[in-house]
């Protein structure tokens, strides 16, 4: 499971990397998302690199991201009770191993796919250079965990 955060703005952004961010559903600056990992989301990822940053994530970082800052419909947040009521899992942690696993969606279970999430403590590094120049953009892999506990 891969999780990719949007850091930069809408500013001069091209039409066409506007509209790929639109299908990742990473519309604002802050917006977290958990994507399967195959070959038409890693191409979507590559061509709107300059404005996101993505990396593989533990369960541990998705049970925190799912019951910290997940939302149901309404504005409503995720609790356990609502879990174990309205799906077949009986707890944030299950849940989290099934969409790890990519068995079930987010959606199906009524959770809202984006997770908003706070700018991260300290700051961003840079946010027009990429993490192997030491900023913030593009391919970061297990490091993003550290970057979602900061935005949490």
């Amino acid at each position: 499971m891969i999780a990719a955060i949007r850091v930069r703005g809408r500013t001069g952004i091209k039409k066409e990397i506007a509209d790929t961010l639109d299908m990742l559903k990473l519309t604002r600056i802050n917006h977290a998302v958990l994507i399967e990992e195959n070959p038409s989301y890693h191409g979507m990822l590559q061509k709107a690199k300059d404005y996101i940053t993505w990396g593989e994530v533990d369960p541990g970082t998705v049970v925190q991201l799912i019951s910290k800052r997940g939302k149901l419909a309404g504005n409503l947040k995720v609790t356990e009770d609502y879990i174990k009521e309205n799906t077949d899992f009986s707890s944030v942690e299950e849940l989290s191993k099934a969409v790890i696993d990519s068995n079930v969606k987010l959606e199906d279970s009524g959770v809202k796919p984006v997770f908003r999430l706070h700018p991260p403590r300290k700051g961003y590094e840079n946010t027009k250079k990429t993490v192997k120049e030491s900023g913030s953009l593009g391919y970061r892999g297990n490091k993003i965990g550290d970057l979602i506990k900061k935005m949490i």
